[in-house]
């Protein structure tokens, strides 16, 4: 969840649908339901994208959308400041990126802004192509384009995208540490023309998410608000001003957001009078649709399906996520000065056999099968299979083994010297672990439970940091931070649609959480982000060796690659679930007046 933060679905961290996310705390795993048992399991792959009813939508209507979450959302509405899953949900009716893409998330020419790349000049042209207007009649120019990149890279930015990404512009580290007033790989050619430089060039440009930013920032509304600023601003919490088919109208801070027609949108008119999305605690959201309070439902949780499944008037669509869950390792802390991370090698968790064991200690297949009904399986490396040509399948993962798991304790030096049944470390001096896992829904503490019980058969003391279950807000708090009472922690990352690892893993990426780097690391994804990868085979090695190299170091153990699911009221049309769709609000409507 934040693209790119958290166990749920981190934005994952923050995820957006074109950037990395984290994802929120609302999804759970070990729920130990009659109903659940009993179930079957379910292939996503049967269930529709689309739906079903394809009747012309009424004139207006109003929707109603509730967004499972048992935390309140921040409200951070613009896109170079978000972090999480929620806030991404919360943006889509109203928020737009500048391209269109196609089925394999390539950026094409149909969007408000054509890209084209010149890979011997290393520079990308960025082309305003529709007449496009932000909702408060303004029209979107160029320059709305470069203030994203100078919000970004501003020496006051509080936001999380500051990486090798937006470093990789010329120029913009003389921007960044104040040397320049204006980024100089950066030129304004036109009203409708702007050229960015690059220190080097590579096949991720062309993916929507990837090193090309797919945003554009009103300059008009925010050039007079200081940078270090912007979070706090009514801009951003309370009025954003945005260019997608619908614009925000009414913001309820935590709870709800209410939507009504941008009248200013480029695009086809839409055909709903007002949407209102809420924010909806996970125990409540089966009856509340039962009683038919919702059209439609983002995040809803998986391992209870059994429960929603058979709803009256709704159907359940579904689809692959392009996300994972993981366990993470907290290996160092976040250098500010450097803006790097910084390897700490006396860290509790430093012992590669210590991760590796912690992996074959837990079955996921069986979460999977019996928490998720099939839903969820087994991560066998960190991108998912929905990037088919870059997912290495010939991989297996860590699949449960105690056996191997106590033996790789023992080998290196991780033993129970005073028959209490737990290790103790090298130095023979008690070794207790610090879990970090949100709360949210039945199953959350069930799986916590689950792992730990499961660490504690390999002879491992692992308690929960807290004493508890922690908020998804203060969750990420603590990650971000580098907590010392944080050990491990089990998060999830929405990969948005560029499958480039660097953003999530890179040295000089704040969403590196467990905070790993080394020479070979750098290496590899240099690989992936070279020049020599616009060569098919050569980016399919070079994302085949990173996958394994992570396997072996264990810095992160993905453990679940995630379908979902979504609720969505028999009198809605037109809407369309695909990955791929620009935005489907733009069509979404109702063909009767109730549900």
């Amino acid at each position: 969840m934040k693209k790119k933060k958290t166990l749920g679905l981190i934005t994952l961290t923050v995820a957006a649908a074109l950037t990395l996310a984290a994802c929120g705390g609302g999804s759970k795993e070990d729920g130990k339901s009659k109903e659940n048992k009993e179930t079957a399991t379910e292939d996503v792959s049967k269930f529709p994208i689309v739906t079903s009813n394809t009747d012309k939508p009424i004139e207006g209507g109003d929707l109603e959308v509730a967004v499972v979450t048992d935390t309140q959302f921040k409200g951070l509405f613009l896109w170079e400041l978000y972090q999480d899953a929620y806030d991404d949900y919360f943006m889509k009716p109203s928020h737009e990126t500048l391209f269109t893409t196609d089925a394999d998330f390539v950026i094409t020419d149909d969007g408000p802004v054509k890209m084209e790349l010149d890979q011997d000049k290393k520079q990308v042209t960025l082309t305003l192509q529709k007449d496009v207007k932000w909702s408060d009649g303004e029209a979107l120019t160029v320059d709305d384009i470069i203030y994203s990149y100078e919000i970004i890279g501003h020496k006051d930015y509080t936001g999380i995208r500051y990486d090798d990404t937006f470093i990789n512009v010329v120029g913009m580290d003389e921007y960044h540490d104040g040397k320049a007033d204006t980024i100089s790989g950066i030129k304004r050619v036109d009203d409708k023309t702007v050229t960015i430089d690059y220190k080097e060039v590579s096949p991720t440009m062309l993916q929507a998410g990837g090193g090309v930013w797919s945003y554009a920032a009103p300059k008009h509304v925010l050039k007079d608000i200081p940078v270090k600023d912007l979070e706090s601003s009514d801009a951003v919490r309370k009025n954003p001003v945005t260019f997608g088919p619908y614009k925000m109208n009414k913001i309820v801070a935590g709870e709800s957001v209410e939507y009504v027609p941008n009248e200013y949108y480029y695009g086809d008119k839409p055909n709903l009078d007002k949407i209102t999305f809420n924010s909806v605690p996970a125990e409540s959201i089966v009856e509340a649709l039962k009683s038919k309070k919702y059209d439609m439902v983002y995040s809803m949780p998986t391992d209870t399906y059994p429960t929603y499944k058979d709803l009256k008037d709704y159907e359940i669509l579904g689809r692959e996520q392009m996300s994972y869950t993981y366990l993470g390792f907290k290996l160092g802390t976040w250098d500010k000065e450097a803006n790097e991370v910084k390897m700490d090698e006396n860290a509790k968790m430093a012992d590669v056999s210590l991760r590796q064991a912690m992996g074959y200690a837990v079955n996921n297949d069986q979460v999977g099968e019996k928490f998720y009904n099939g839903l969820r399986s087994n991560a066998t490396s960190l991108i998912p299979p929905v990037f088919k040509t870059f997912h290495n399948d010939k991989m297996e993962g860590y699949t449960q083994d105690k056996e191997k798991a106590k033996k790789l304790l023992a080998d290196a030096g991780f033993k129970d010297t005073d028959d209490d049944g737990f290790v103790e470390d090298k130095d023979g001096k008690p070794l207790v672990i610090k879990f970090a896992s949100m709360s949210g829904g039945e199953t959350a503490q069930p799986l916590a439970e689950y792992y730990m019980q499961e660490w504690k058969d390999i002879g491992l003391n692992v308690e929960l940091t807290t004493g508890r279950l922690i908020d998804f807000q203060a969750f990420y708090d603590k990650l971000e931070n580098d907590d010392p009472e944080v050990d491990v922690y089990q998060g999830a990352w929405s990969t948005g649609t560029d499958p480039n690892p660097a953003g999530l893993y890179g040295r000089t990426a704040i969403f590196n959480y467990s905070r790993f780097a080394s020479e070979e690391n750098d290496k590899l994804l240099k690989n992936i982000n070279s020049k020599d990868s616009f060569d098919a085979d050569f980016r399919k090695k070079a994302f085949d060796e990173w996958q394994e190299y992570a396997h072996e170091q264990a810095f992160v153990i993905p453990t679940l690659f995630r379908n979902e699911t979504m609720p969505i009221s028999s009198r809605v049309t037109n809407w369309d679930w695909h990955q791929d769709q620009f935005n489907s609000w733009v069509s979404v409507g109702v063909t009767s007046e109730e549900r």
